[in-house]
């Protein structure tokens, strides 16, 4: 009885490391005064993201830093698994970015599109996510949804 016991502790315990390893950690840089960035936090943790958020001044050079161009910047700038994802990206598209894992900076969602997670207001048109470059090159749409 104790043997079965023992092994039943074991597979428990196995099971609560295989599921904190599924957890994705994000750092999520935001305005500090920027409330969607807050809801767009909360949607990824719902989504099974764990989310350091970080106020900061300096979002732009942050973004920049990354890869992101000016013109497909969003509110906030989020680093997770080794890729940049710059604005409301849908968890759909994050997820489908890490499990993909294509040779590209990250990807990004240009500006703060009604509709879109942690935004307000329903979606009226679908959202075009950019494929951010390594080298530099023109970005290529990712994803569109």
């Amino acid at each position: 009885m104790l043997r079965i016991l023992a092994l039943t502790a074991l597979m428990v315990a196995g099971l609560s490391f295989a599921q904190a390893d599924e957890t994705l950690k994000a750092t999520l840089y935001k305005n500090p005064q920027c409330g969607c960035c807050e809801g767009y936090a909360d949607y990824l943790r719902k989504n099974g993201f764990e989310v350091e958020v970080k106020p900061t001044n300096d979002l732009a050079s942050i973004s920049s830093k990354a890869g992101v161009p000016a013109n497909l910047q969003g509110c906030h700038t989020m680093f997770v698994d080794g890729y940049v994802v710059d604005g409301h990206v849908p968890v759909k598209t994050v997820r489908k970015l890490l499990s993909e894992r294509p040779d590209i900076a990250g990807i990004a969602l240009p500006g703060m599109p009604m509709g879109s997670p942690g935004m307000g207001g329903e979606k009226t048109e679908p959202f075009t996510i950019y494929a951010v470059t390594k080298d530099g090159k023109p970005p290529t749409v990712y994803s569109t949804e």
